[in-house]
């Protein structure tokens, strides 16, 4: 059996025999492999009204319904980072996310992604709705809803750009003066603020205040002004011995569902949360 990626389908023909025999038949896996897959958020089935992840061995499927098997092994043998918790209420929580921990899953599975790890962690498997995101490889702080009420008012509060949003990066070259780049991204509005804190001969330590929320905004922009984040392989840095140098290091917004805007809250990193800020800025 290949190593590679594949996708394996099929459509339920006998529900007698359970599904990891019939995955197991159709792959050449084994059911404990399979039963893992499942577990890992990586087998999926389509009916007549919704797509959703089959993740227990036992689940009762249908005749009819539509199996996908996304089978990444690579993926299903990665064992999740931690994240923190930072602050919980009943309506939603706010987490540090480590670098290299996604926000959510992808098709191949969601065991390591962050909402299904707070899912099994720490709200014993209650709702947890995803209101905003950030990089795989950006750390910082993320807040997730857990009822539809507040994860709507997020939302709402991030669509109308309520909510503060700040980020620390350590960039190539010399930046001497704040600025603000306008640079459409997928024809859509990008508008990034850019504090320096220090500037140095190799290296320039800003921050970065985001009032859109594109894809690799604050990335894309600085190496468009040729001042690409440091450990950024994808977007114009060389380095392959530094993770990326970009942290979410600020976070308010209005507290979900209370009536008035003064009810609010600030959350921000320390440095020991992001010692690369403090450790890895070249000196002159």
């Amino acid at each position: 059996m290949t190593q590679d990626p594949q996708t394996f389908s099929l459509t339920i023909t006998d529900v007698e025999l359970g599904l990891p025999d019939q995955l197991s038949e159709l792959t050449g896996l084994s059911r404990t492999r399979i039963k893992h897959a499942m577990s890992c958020g990586a087998v999926w089935r389509e009916g007549s009204t919704s797509l959703q992840r089959i993740r227990r061995a036992s689940a009762k499927v249908k005749v009819g319904d539509k199996i996908t098997f996304h089978h990444n092994p690579e993926a299903l043998d990665a064992i999740s980072l931690t994240p923190e918790l930072i602050f919980a209420a009943g309506d939603f929580s706010v987490w540090f996310k480590p670098a290299g921990m996604t926000v959510s899953g992808s098709r191949f599975g969601d065991h390591t992604a962050l909402n299904r790890w707070i899912e099994i962690n720490h709200r014993s498997g209650d709702a947890v709705f995803l209101v905003h995101r950030l990089d795989r490889f950006t750390a910082g702080l993320v807040v997730v809803a857990h009822r539809k009420a507040a994860a709507a008012d997020l939302s709402k509060q991030f669509s109308d750009r309520e909510v503060e949003k700040r980020y620390h990066a350590i960039i190539h070259g010399q930046l001497k003066k704040d600025q603000t780049i306008e640079e459409r991204l997928d024809d859509k509005t990008a508008v990034s603020r850019i504090t320096v804190l220090t500037p140095a001969k190799e290296y320039s330590l800003i921050e970065v205040n985001i009032a859109t929320g594109r894809k690799h905004q604050i990335r894309r922009h600085l190496m468009g002004i040729g001042h690409s984040v440091v450990g950024d392989r994808q977007y114009g840095s060389d380095e392959v011995d530094k993770d990326l140098q970009l942290a979410a290091t600020t976070l308010g917004f209005r507290v979900p569902g209370s009536k008035y805007k003064t009810e609010t809250l600030h959350f921000e990193l320390d440095e020991t949360r992001v010692p690369f800020l403090a450790t890895n800025l070249a000196s002159d």
